[in-house]
């Protein structure tokens, strides 16, 4: 029996703990869970009532990965949020929620979008260059302390 297709489809309320669940699991794993991502994780209703997106990757029954596009206004998105959870890793997963990612940033009129990281996250990052990210200067602080990499999308079109 072939494993069930992972499908990327939009956030709903009944799927808030497994996004919750998901971020933790890698912030956990890595990181320290900061104020800001707890803001975030507990309300995650609130990046579509105020102009962004949520993805998932699920498959079968199973949510298996999670991708934000937060809304910051006058045109202005911010990737975050994107996790896979560890046993569905390396299966190109993340590479297909940051394509809808960057269609929903398409889709909802964005002007500029950018995502912060971390150097240790050599993976994502190398990810992120092949979809058409490049390293850029801050423009303001960081809410997050784990953050040491500013990437914005530049297209090449």
């Amino acid at each position: 029996m072939s494993p069930a297709p992972v499908e990327i489809i939009p956030f709903e309320s009944r799927y808030s703990g497994d996004f919750k669940q998901l971020n933790l699991e890698w912030l956990e794993k890595y990181f320290e869970v900061e104020a800001a991502d707890k803001e975030v994780l507990s309300q995650p209703h609130l990046i579509i009532e105020q102009g962004g997106a949520l993805l998932l990757a699920k498959c079968g029954e199973q949510i298996i990965g999670t991708c934000a596009v937060i809304h910051e206004g006058d045109g202005h998105f911010e990737i975050s949020k994107t996790s896979v959870t560890a046993a569905f890793q390396g299966q190109g997963i993340g590479r297909k929620l940051l394509l809808a990612a960057l269609g929903a940033f398409k889709s909802l009129g964005g002007k500029e979008l950018h995502l912060e990281t971390n150097s240790a996250l050599t993976s994502a990052i190398a990810l992120y260059e092949s979809s058409g990210f490049v390293h850029a200067k801050r423009p303001m602080p960081s809410p997050y302390a784990r953050a040491n990499v500013y990437m914005v999308y530049r297209p090449s079109a």
